[in-house]
């Protein structure tokens, strides 16, 4: 399944729902058609019904994503209750929604944490030799990681305005996976069942200031944690619908020119081996974010190039979609 998260303009403000995207872009509102359900063949009343459809399928991710099969159960229960209905309720709700009617968040609009990861190789062999420096060795002995400021998430679509202390911006062309079952001290080996689903990650840097915190041996901090600069989608695919994730194709263009053109292939660390690490003697939570670095070639810094105000990045991974933004 692939789920977004988005904004329904009401006359009491605009309403936050989950849905799950339907052919030509449209987006199918999960607690509403499973309502519509519960209200007509399953009999409940009409109290009865929005009770249940809000605790089943509620309107933030993280809650959803808790609710492990069941919330998948009934949202199928909700797209064959469409597929078999029509786009309406019994109430006259409408259940399908063109996406440009409403406004699409990111997946997890408010994850519990982001981890972002440097499991690409390449991306080490471009960037550090331009910073007068060799891979450290540890690199190669444990998956590290920064922790994000998950309140600083951006969407598909979504210009990512440059923050005032930076001239200049950078893209990281990363993915994710989204934790779906927590744990503390978790095998390798059952990492995997762990794994929610999977989606794309731009991770925007303000470089200047990154260096610069970093020379001190933190961050980086506001080189990453500004608004919208953690950008994540287009949807949230679910792990099922990834047969292989380290065999998808991924490419970046930047105003139209082909930037990059690599694959998930190319990981030297790969989700199961952060899982792991990152359980250790700590409990991580569903909702989760853990991005996985950046890819060989999938920023402007490995070219010696930068990014300014208007210009446009476009990211695509096989099977998880495109993530488009602009600098403003």
């Amino acid at each position: 399944m692939r789920l977004v998260s988005f904004e329904l303009p009401t006359a009491a403000g605009p309403l936050t729902r989950i849905g799950a995207v339907l052919p030509h872009g449209r987006f199918a509102d999960l607690q509403s058609a499973y309502r519509a359900h519960l209200g007509g063949s399953a009999g409940a009343s009409k109290e009865g019904a929005a009770r249940l459809a809000a605790a089943t399928v509620p309107s933030d991710m993280v809650a959803f994503i808790e609710n492990g099969e069941v919330g998948l159960d009934a949202a199928r229960t909700a797209l064959d209750w469409i597929a078999g209905n029509g786009e309406a309720g019994p109430d006259g709700a409408r259940l399908v929604h063109e996406a440009q009617s409403v406004r699409l968040l990111a997946p997890i609009p408010r994850p519990p944490l982001i981890r972002d990861f440097m499991a690409f190789e390449q991306h080490l062999k471009n960037i550090y030799p331009k910073l007068g420096r060799e891979i450290p060795p540890q690199w190669y002995e444990l998956p590290v990681y920064y922790k994000g400021n998950p309140s600083a998430v951006g969407a598909d679509g979504d210009v990512v305005d440059m923050p005032s202390y930076a001239t200049n911006m950078d893209f990281e062309f990363e993915f994710a996976a989204v934790i779906g079952k927590g744990g503390t001290n978790i095998a390798r080996a059952d990492a995997a069942s762990h794994i929610y689903g999977y989606m794309i990650y731009n991770d925007f840097s303000a470089r200047e200031i990154q260096q610069r915190e970093m020379s001190v041996g933190l961050g980086p901090a506001k080189g990453k944690d500004f608004s919208r600069g953690h950008v994540f989608g287009p949807c949230l695919v679910t792990a099922d619908e990834v047969p292989d994730v380290y065999a998808l194709r991924m490419t970046a263009s930047v105003n139209g020119e082909p930037w990059c053109d690599t694959s998930t292939s190319t990981m030297h660390w790969r989700f199961d081996q952060m899982i792991a690490h990152a359980s250790m003697d700590e409990t991580i939570v569903a909702g989760e974010i853990f991005g996985s670095g950046t890819v060989g070639g999938g920023s402007a810094a490995e070219m010696g190039k930068s990014l300014g105000r208007g210009d446009k990045v476009v990211l695509e991974v096989e099977r998880l979609g495109t993530l488009s933004n602009s600098i403003g």
